[in-house]
C-alpha cells in the first residue's frame, strides 16, 4: 500500500542513470530502488517540488498577454487546445480587437471565422463576446479580481479564473488543475481524486502554500518534457525513484488505473 493505494510490483527495476542536477545523495536513492514514494504525501509533494524547480529554474506560464483581458481571452481559447495553437491564434486577434468593449460588440460568426483554428471556436467565440459584455456593462470594463465574480462570466471555471487571478492580479488563492497536473499528481500518488475540482483541494492541503502557482507551472513543464499522457520517459525522469507509476517498478499507471 502507497498512501492507501493498491500498487502490483512489477519486473526489477531498469539500472538507474545519472542526469543532470542530480546529486549524488538523489542517485543513490534512485539505485537503491526505483518508484518507491516517500512516507507521507506532504514530504512527497515537497520532494516532487524541489526537484522540478531544479530541473525547470525558468518554469513561468506559456500563454502570451499584455492585458488582463488578453489573459482572460487566452485561458478561455485554450481549454482543449494548446497554448503554442492560443498563442498563434490570439497574436493577431489582440490586434483587431481592443479592449472588451470591441469584443462585446462583434459579431459573434465573425469572432468565430478569426478563432477558427482553435478547438471548438464557436463556443469559445460565446464565450468570449459573452465574457466581455459582462465586463463592460456589470464591471466598468475590468476584468474581475474575485473568484465569485470571474466564475460567473460565461465560458469561465475555477481553473480559468484561477489563472486570471494569480498571473492577472497576483492573488493566488488555489491551485490550476490542468490534465497535466491531473495525470502526474495522480501517477506520484499525491491524490487519488479523478475529477480536478476535487484535486485541487487535496493538492492545496499537501502543497506548500508559497508554492501553489509554481507547483502547476512545473507540472505542466514535466508533463511536456517527460511525463506524457501515452508514453512517459520514465527511464530519463528526476521523479522515476519516488514514482509509484514507474513503469520499471510497477505494473499499473496511477493515472488512468490502468496496465502500461
Amino acid at each position: 500500500m502507497i498512501f492507501g493505494l493498491s500498487v502490483v510490483p512489477g519486473n526489477a527495476a531498469p539500472a538507474c542513470r545519472p542526469r543532470r542536477n542530480r546529486t549524488a545523495e538523489t542517485i543513490a536513492v534512485a539505485c537503491a530502488g526505483m518508484g518507491t514514494p516517500l512516507d507521507t504525501r506532504d514530504a512527497q509533494a515537497e520532494e516532487v517540488i524541489d526537484r522540478l524547480l531544479e530541473e525547470y529554474p525558468d518554469s513561468t506560464i506559456s500563454l502570451r498577454y499584455s492585458s488582463r483581458l488578453e489573459l482572460l481571452i487566452a485561458v478561455i481559447l485554450s481549454a482543449q487546445c494548446t497554448d503554442e495553437r492560443v498563442n498563434t491564434e490570439t497574436e493577431h486577434l489582440f490586434e483587431k480587437y481592443d479592449g472588451a468593449e470591441d469584443y462585446a460588440e462583434a459579431d459573434v460568426e465573425e469572432l468565430a471565422e478569426d478563432l477558427n483554428s482553435i478547438t471548438y471556436y464557436n463556443s469559445k467565440a460565446d464565450y468570449v463576446k459573452s465574457s466581455c459584455t459582462a465586463i463592460v456593462e456589470d464591471h466598468g470594463g475590468e476584468v474581475p479580481d474575485t473568484m465569485d465574480e470571474l466564475t460567473e462570466l460565461k465560458g469561465v471555471g475555477r481553473k480559468t479564473a484561477n489563472v486570471v487571478l494569480q498571473h492577472g492580479h497576483d492573488v493566488v488563492e488555489g491551485i490550476v488543475v490542468d490534465t497535466h497536473v491531473q495525470r502526474i499528481s495522480r501517477r506520484l500518488g499525491l491524490t487519488e481524486e479523478e475529477r480536478p475540482e476535487a484535486i485541487e483541494p487535496e493538492l492545496m492541503e499537501i502543497v506548500p502554500e508559497e508554492h501553489w502557482q509554481q507547483y502547476t507551472h512545473l507540472l505542466i513543464d514535466h508533463g511536456r518534457a517527460t511525463c506524457t499522457a501515452r508514453n512517459p520517459d520514465c527511464a530519463d525522469c528526476v521523479l522515476a525513484d519516488i514514482c509509484p507509476s514507474e513503469k520499471g517498478d510497477a505494473e499499473v499507471d496511477l493515472a488512468s488505473g490502468e496496465a502500461w
